[in-house]
């Protein structure tokens, strides 16, 4: 009973947090840091959670998590990326910014450019943006998504299909090894898809958590994107496949650290 209820706890944890550790879990539960790698094994054999490197996360599938936990996973890390993608947009330009968390981080911190005209199908860019009457926001029509405020379906795709703007910025749900981009709603990848095909620049803004992470619907690949900013690289591989692709990395928290430092 004691270890079910531990489960269950550790379960509650990471729908709270969207991730857990091996060693909070040990000092709150007050077991050995084995048992708790023991127990996250079994939930991952459950296919509850996934395995990554300290811990485990919640094993997506079909089914993305609520917003509210969204937001509050890697909140330190997206408010880093949205600074820094912020900074490679220039004052007058124009630009798609499209549904995601990350995303939304990206908007708070274009509050000071000027001359903006920002394209978007995500209710709340467009409510962080609107005071600010020195950006002009422009907002896609179509069915608008209770859980997060995203705008999607075929409407939003027209609508996004009228512009050619100089910059995109987008986000995603997983990413995988090979490169692919995955979300979980077809409509919304449709959009996202458009916005893609309709940028001259296109930076994909995304914490290195989304590599642990699964989804069903393939929305484009690595080979699409000019640049991506993350918070930071650590695997090797993927720096290298980067490279293949000819995508350039900006590392948002080592760029926080040393701004005059060299990025990749």
């Amino acid at each position: 009973m004691m270890l079910v209820a531990r489960h269950n706890s550790i379960l509650d944890l990471a729908r709270s947090h969207g991730r857990v550790e091996v060693d909070d879990l040990s000092e709150r539960f007050s077991v050995s840091p084995q048992t708790i790698r023991k127990d996250l094994n079994d939930l991952c054999e459950q296919g509850l959670l996934s395995r990554v490197h300290g811990g485990a996360v919640l094993a997506y599938g079909v089914e993305n998590v609520g917003y509210a936990t969204r937001k509050d996973l890697a909140g330190r890390e997206k408010e880093a990326i949205g600074r820094a993608a912020a900074e490679l947009i220039p004052n007058g330009a124009s630009l798609f910014v499209n549904i995601g968390t990350t995303t939304e981080a990206v908007a708070r911190a274009l509050v000071q450019h000027s001359g903006l005209m920002v394209i978007t199908n995500n209710l709340n860019v467009a409510v962080t943006l609107r005071p600010f009457s020195q950006n002009q926001v422009v907002i896609a029509g179509g069915v608008v998504r209770a859980s997060d405020g995203g705008v999607v379906g075929e409407a939003a795709v027209d609508f996004i299909n009228q512009f050619k703007v100089d910059y995109a910025v987008i986000g995603t749900s997983a990413l995988d090894a090979d490169g692919a981009l995955l979300d979980f709603d077809y409509r919304e990848v449709k959009v996202a898809q458009a916005i893609i095909a309709n940028a001259r620049h296109v930076i994909l803004v995304a914490d290195t958590s989304k590599f642990d992470r699964s989804a069903p619907v393939r929305v484009g690949h690595m080979e699409q994107i000019d640049t991506y900013v993350c918070d930071r690289m650590e695997d090797p591989r993927i720096r290298k496949l980067m490279q293949t692709w000819e995508v350039r990395l900006i590392e948002a928290l080592d760029q926080e650290k040393d701004p005059a430092g060299p990025l990749t």
